[in-house]
């Protein structure tokens, strides 16, 4: 089941702005709604709504997170084979595979590239083929 925005939603878009499956959809202003078929039930809405007006999948309140504390991917730059399928994934361009350190270095991973922009939703740890990303509460 998916996520739910409920009737106390003043259509701020913060829900809308940061979901990254495009699953939500709404005027400014007006009532949204989430696309149950889309949603991937990453919880980026709730964490991201100032009026408690989005339910979990279970129908539970979704409290507001601030973004400092949303999780982010730690990547096992050991067990990653730099397959892009995180980067590909990412809607939000936030990883990016790293540059080589000299001439001829084979050894490159994926890494978190721009930390700002990542909203914590997981698509990457959940695509990675190897298991080599884990999201994390930063400390």
């Amino acid at each position: 089941m998916a996520h739910r925005i409920t009737e106390a939603c003043t259509g701020c878009t913060a829900c809308a702005v940061l979901c990254p499956v495009f699953a939500i959809t709404g005027e400014r202003g007006a009532l949204h709604r989430v696309n149950e078929a889309r949603c991937v039930d990453c919880g980026v809405c709730g964490r991201a709504c100032p009026k408690g007006a989005v339910l979990d999948q279970k129908g539970a309140p979704c409290a507001a997170v601030r973004r400092p504390v949303w999780p982010k991917p730690v990547i096992d730059a050991g067990r990653c084979s730099a397959c892009s399928v995180c980067v590909d994934e990412c809607t939000k361009e936030a990883l990016a595979i790293s540059l080589p350190r000299f001439r001829g270095d084979l050894r490159v991973f994926a890494q978190l590239a721009a930390p700002e922009k990542c909203v914590g939703c997981g698509l990457c740890e959940r695509a990675c083929p190897l298991g080599a990303i884990a999201m994390e509460v930063p400390t």
